[in-house]
């Protein structure tokens, strides 16, 4: 066997382990979204699947402000030799979005409306920790506003987004979306 050829048969593996979402979903409705967040960040309610999956974490969290945290590797790799987009664009979503989530009051929910991403550096393996800092631009009754920064460990700008978020009651039982108190015409 040629060199080339032994090293695309090398495999690397990756296993990660979640805890039922369910949990956590159930505490929206209970707990103010700073609550929420410091629950999360103190480990007293479970991390959601996708960070165990990408290998993210909650870092720091603030009224209008969020951080996570990723040391990125090759799992995180597109084709092409560096860490995939979707991967850049999870972790702004995430510092946005819990960013918007610690500003909400119990039984109020959000979920993004849009998320608008510059890519303006690569991530490597060789680029080490990154941050995505997630801040409130406008907080408004129905809609909010937020931008977040992915920076390296020099401080330096990777990429840039920003997110619409719609914010809506929540039932204080479930984490679920609050019944309409409307009714669709006949």
């Amino acid at each position: 066997m040629k060199p080339a050829e032994a090293m695309l048969r090398a495999s690397r593996t990756r296993s990660y382990a979640w805890q039922d979402p369910a949990i956590s979903a159930g505490a929206v409705g209970r707990l103010s979204g700073l609550e929420f967040l410091q629950e999360l960040l103190a480990g007293r309610l479970p991390e959601p699947p996708l960070a165990a999956a990408l290998g993210f974490t909650l870092e720091e969290v603030a009224p209008g402000h969020a951080t996570f945290a990723l040391e990125p590797g090759e799992a995180h790799y597109n084709p092409i030799g560096g860490v995939h987009g979707g991967v850049y664009a999870t972790l702004l979503d995430s510092a946005a979005g819990s960013a918007v989530q610690s500003l909400l009051p119990a039984n109020t929910g959000y979920t993004s409306l849009d998320l608008n991403v510059k890519f303006l550096r690569p991530i490597t393996v060789h680029t080490g920790k990154i941050r995505a800092i997630g801040a409130v631009l406008r907080h408004g009754r129905r809609t909010a506003l937020a931008q977040a920064e992915l920076l390296d460990a020099r401080d330096r700008l990777l990429a840039h987004a920003t997110s619409s978020c719609l914010i809506f009651p929540v039932s204080p039982d479930s984490g679920l979306p609050a019944p309409s108190t409307t009714t669709a015409p006949a």
